[in-house]
Formats: structure tokens, sequence, C-alpha cells
């Protein structure tokens, strides 16, 4: 990871077949202050990942000799950078493949500069400055978790959780911002057997939301991402840009 740059320096790779888009991309990327790499399919994308290591990947699915799905995947295994999925496909089944690959987001054609742009700063936020630092975590005043004695405070009074609900926060703080789906919350937690088992999951974290929560029915840091997921929230970290 390059956690010392400034957002200005970062090496941004978009991956499209249309020409026209790269283009369109670069120009905009470029006057946000990025460095732009481009490849026009997935495996010449891999070629620059491996010898520019880019900071954060735009992706398209679409693709010739290797789609952007596979160039996920192999992505994955040389990198942990942030993926943008950008896409003329739509659906919860496509965005929750795509989560489950390994991107970190997903933008669906046609969308705004300011959005991409948006969703850029964000990513690269999470990436340079992972949340967790050490063994006890301040997600803010209100809730502390000590992830070394597995001890939870919430408004300043411990809070006892069971070992599965304990093991699901940590899930949520390895990955704070993120979009975690069903089954990958699932198969972490309860291993692979259950990733369909999305009402068991759900009890859980309904469970956990009253423990953890100021007010359970409008949460703050377990946010439902409809159809896909849940997201974990660091109110005061992830609203900054």
């Amino acid at each position: 990871m390059h956690g010392e740059r400034r957002a200005t320096e970062a090496k941004i790779l978009v991956i499209d077949d249309e020409a026209d888009l790269i283009a369109l991309l670069s120009v905009k990327l470029e006057d946000e202050g990025y460095e732009v790499l481009s490849a026009r399919d997935g495996v010449q994308a891999l070629e620059v990942v491996q010898k520019h290591c880019p900071d954060l990947i735009l992706l398209d699915l679409m693709m010739p000799q290797m789609d952007g799905w596979e160039a996920c995947r192999r992505i994955r295994e040389l990198t942990d950078v942030p993926i943008i999925m950008v896409t003329a496909l739509s659906g919860e089944q496509l965005v929750a493949r795509g989560l489950e690959l390994g991107a970190d987001d997903y933008l669906t054609k046609p969308f705004s500069m300011m959005e991409l742009a948006a969703r850029v700063r964000a990513a690269l936020r999470r990436y340079r400055q992972p949340f967790l630092a050490g063994p006890v975590v301040q997600v803010d005043d209100y809730l502390v978790v000590n992830m070394a004695r597995r001890q939870v405070i919430v408004d300043g009074k411990t809070v006892e959780l069971s070992a599965i609900e304990f093991k699901i926060l940590a899930c949520f703080l390895d990955n704070a911002g993120r979009i975690l789906t069903h089954g990958s919350l699932l198969t972490q937690v309860w291993g692979w057997e259950y990733s369909d088992e999305t009402d068991y999951l759900k009890v859980y974290i309904h469970n956990l939301r009253k423990k953890i929560e100021k007010n359970p029915q409008k949460p703050s840091y377990i946010l439902t991402e409809r159809g896909l997921g849940y997201r974990f929230q660091i109110p005061d970290r992830l609203n900054q840009s």
C-alpha cells in the first residue's frame, strides 16, 4: 500500500474496451489530480497491474479475451487495492457477484462524473487509512471494542455479546465502510455451509443492533444495503472527505 501518498498522487487504472470512455474518464480523473493508466481488456490489465502497481482500479465487466468477472478474481490474487466495477449491467445479483469476487464498489452506467470522483476519493481514503490500528477500536465516543479481551463497551458500560455476535462485529470492523454481502458474512462467520442462510443472519444482526446501537430502529453503525447485505459505518471517520 502507498499510505504516505497524497490523494493527488494516486495512480488509477481504467479497464474498459471503449476507447472513448477511457478518454473521458482519463480527462476527469486527471483534472482531479490523479495519474491515469488504461487497459482495453482483462489480459492487458493484469500486465499493467503487475508492472505499474495502481492505487485504485475502475473495471468494466463486458470485455473481450477476459471479462471483468475473471479479471477481478485474478487481480485480487495480485493486489488488495480498491476495485470499483463500472458497467452497464445492473441488478442485485450482479452487484453481489462483483462484491463476492473482491470488488469494493459498483457503479452503474450512466453515472455522473461527480459521483465517480466521490466514490474514488472514498475508496482511496478507506484503503490508505484502515480503521483498525490496534487491539482497542475506538469507534466513537459511544462505542469501544477491545479486540484482545473480546470486550464491548457501549455508552461507558460493558455489554455482553455472544461468540457469534462478537465475530460478526469483528468482521464488520475489519471491513469498515465496505459492503459485505449476506453470503460473505455468513461464510466468514459460520462457514460456507451457511452461505444461503440469510434469515439466520438477520436474526443476529437484529440482536447485535439492539446491543450496540443508540437507536436499533434507525441504526447508525450497521447499515442495510438493500438486496445485498450490510455495511458498518464509522460516522465521524467516513463522513470526512
